[in-house]
């Protein structure tokens, strides 16, 4: 936005600054316990970009074309409370802000975007908010191209500590970021090289800049806490093509003129006492919460100019061609999954046995071409995951229109960048990698679920079928674990009707994430009939007993086919065996207690059966009920070998099964 002569350059620069300080300071105090001290050293320099460079408009905090605020260093979030509301947003309210912390307050201890407009994602694990920042860049670069920069044409800015920039995900990150030349991608360091232990120096003697410049950044620095020389920065910045990192030299909790500084200022209260000194020491004179009205017009001034830029931008959309696709992109509106449903019919028609990453592989062909908003991707497995399709062409640095991240092998980044798009609108994205790998990503995944990001995870190689790779590669405990994720739909589908049917669910869910657990190898189609999407219901009867029902054998992915077997040979001995497939324990829990309890009647002996850890199947066999998996490492071998090993054949299992019985 271009310059006022109103904005920080006028006498009001410090005190406008100030206020920031006194809230964080008074809300901390008052909260007892919080970070005073990152909010207090970076005031000026956000309030520099806030007042003179950031497009936003506090009115409609949803516009799709402003600017993207994120603090990556969101322990510090008492810097974007303060800021949203002094510059006139409807939340939070002086009084959310005096409950800091405290439950029901939109002012939670870290940002949390489903909880107040202005915080454009969740952060507080660092490093995870700037390569979130990544994938708001992606996006608004590719819907720039898709579009045009009459709709699309904004900048992505991000506050970053020094513990964002230790972190191991800030090396995929930014790598990523100056492959694909992110230019709208700017990033302020605060370099006050304080960790909560005590100096930097203490942990960490790297080059930073360096680093970043290796990575295809361009770099520069300012001082922190001088308007004018922030000023420059953020301009050069804006100036140069690639991303850019802004090294800011601030003074953590500047302002406490005893405690500034130091680390007592990075995670603790400054005490009644060193507020008390810091107000004089800054010349602020109100009490508590009270921001002098002066200052308080010159601050919602600053959250009144976006309005003429919004407005001219909402005369663009009327005018636009394409206005109803954009909207519609943006709302994140319901979607047309129907061609799945005619690939469905066909499977019916023609059955497949072909690995489920092979049938995700079909799901996804018969999909992407009618859904442009689906960007997939990968870590460095697209061959094995199978998650490129003809209709999705490479994203890179001369076309961003195109729908497909290479993504290498940057599994975390990945998953972060995918939040980062999903959560700026217009796309929905997806990515692939091997199921043990979601170690890598799991705590992006559960951003992914705490923000109620619409991201798929494409996991292939799902368990011992993985074979001679070993107990390194086969995953175990994994499946169980990601159910434990709450608001994560964990799919584990059997054949490749199943597949095409939680391809259906995850891409019209809008209110969290999907992943998808894939076989690496062939596995039969064992659904004839397709009248519904009977995976939406999270488990389902998938075979119904002949003879006088003893046995209810609930099977998820690969092992469904071995119960089938399982059923077949009980039902030859005259014992009635029920089959029930559950791709989706989160969906089946959703369902009503009647439909539980006819799926699994208490009358049979219940019996799980999944190539993976046991923990969790006592909550649908019960306590006498009988759980087959695994609860060791794998083995290296081939797959055949491997479940016999293990036990899971239907012969091992029918014989323990009887000796239940």
């Amino acid at each position: 936005m271009a310059a006022s002569p109103n904005d920080m350059a006028s006498t009001l620069a410090r005190p406008m600054a100030n206020a920031i300080r006194a809230l964080a300071m008074d809300a901390v105090e008052a909260a007892k316990s919080g970070h005073p001290g990152m909010p207090m050293g970076m005031a000026d320099a956000a309030a520099m970009l806030f007042s003179r460079y950031l497009k936003f408009d506090p009115a409609d905090p949803a516009w799709p074309d402003r600017d993207r605020f994120i603090l990556s260093a969101g322990h510090g979030s008492m810097l974007l409370y303060a800021l949203l509301h002094l510059t006139g947003y409807a939340a939070p309210t002086i009084d959310d802000i005096r409950r800091f912390r405290q439950l029901g307050s939109p002012c939670a201890g870290h940002p949390e975007n489903i909880h107040l407009a202005g915080a454009e994602c969740t952060t507080g694990p660092l490093g995870q908010g700037l390569a979130m920042a990544v994938g708001f860049a992606m996006a608004e670069r590719h819907l720039n191209a898709v579009f045009d920069a009459a709709l699309v044409d904004h900048r992505t800015w991000v506050v970053a500590g020094d513990g964002c920039l230790m972190e191991g995900i800030n090396h995929e990150a930014i790598g990523l970021a100056g492959h694909l030349g992110l230019g709208r991608l700017n990033v302020l360091w605060d370099d006050n090289r304080i960790t909560i232990d005590g100096p930097v120096t203490l942990s960490s003697s790297e080059d930073i800049p360096a680093r970043y410049a290796a990575a295809g950044w361009h770099v520069t620095a300012c001082d922190g806490h001088a308007m004018d020389d922030v000023a420059r920065a953020i301009e050069q910045a804006m100036a140069d093509p690639r991303p850019s990192l802004i090294q800011c030299r601030t003074i953590i909790g500047k302002g406490a003129p005893n405690k500034q500084g130091t680390s007592k200022t990075h995670g603790s209260p400054l005490g009644a006492d060193e507020v008390a000194a810091a107000r004089t020491a800054m010349g602020w004179d109100a009490p508590p919460f009270v921001v002098p009205e002066q200052i308080g017009a010159a601050w919602r001034e600053v959250g009144a100019r976006g309005a003429s830029a919004r407005a001219a931008w909402g005369d663009r959309l009327a005018a636009h061609p394409r206005r109803a696709d954009f909207e519609a992109r943006m709302a994140g509106a319901a979607v047309d999954t129907s061609p799945l449903d005619a690939h469905i019919k066909a499977l019916i028609a023609a059955p497949q046995n072909i690995a489920t990453r092979k049938s995700s592989e079909i799901a996804l062909a018969a999909i992407t071409g009618s859904l442009p908003q689906l960007v997939g991707g990968s870590a460095d497995l697209t061959g094995s995951n199978f998650t490129k399709t003809p209709d999705l062409t490479p994203m890179i640095r001369s076309d961003y229109a195109g729908r497909y991240v290479n993504y290498g092998i940057r599994e975390f980044g990945m998953a972060a960048a995918m939040n980062g798009m999903a959560l700026h609108g217009g796309v929905i994205p997806f990515g692939g990698t091997f199921l043990v790998f979601s170690d890598y990503a799991r705590p992006a995944i559960r951003l992914s679920a705490i923000q109620h990001a619409r991201v798929i995870y494409v996991m292939t190689h799902d368990s011992i079928g993985v074979g001679e790779d070993g107990p390194t590669h086969q995953p175990i405990e994994h499946v169980a674990s990601l159910r434990l994720i709450p608001n994560l739909d964990v799919f584990r589908p059997c054949d490749a009707v199943e597949t095409a049917e939680c391809w259906q669910l995850a891409i019209a869910r809008a209110d969290g994430p999907s992943l998808l657990a894939l076989s690496r190898q062939n596995l039969p189609q064992l659904r004839r009939e397709a009248a519904e999407n009977r995976s939406a219901r999270g488990g389902y009867r998938l075979l119904a007993a002949q003879a006088p029902r003893k046995v209810v054998l609930v099977a998820t992915g690969s092992e469904v086919a071995i119960a089938a077997d399982v059923a077949a040979t009980l039902e030859a001995q005259g014992i009635g065996a029920d089959v029930v497939s559950m791709p989706c324990t989160s969906r089946f829990d959703a369902q009503d207690a009647a439909y539980r309890a006819d799926m699994l009647p208490a009358s049979a002996l219940r019996v799980s059966i999944e190539a993976g850890s046991t923990v969790g199947w006592e909550r649908y066999t019960g306590e006498n009920g009988l759980r087959i998996g695994i609860d060791s490492f794998g083995a290296s071998g081939p797959i055949d070998a491997l479940y016999a090993h293990f036990g899971l054949t239907a012969d091992a299992i029918t014989a323990r099964i009887l000796a239940m019985l």
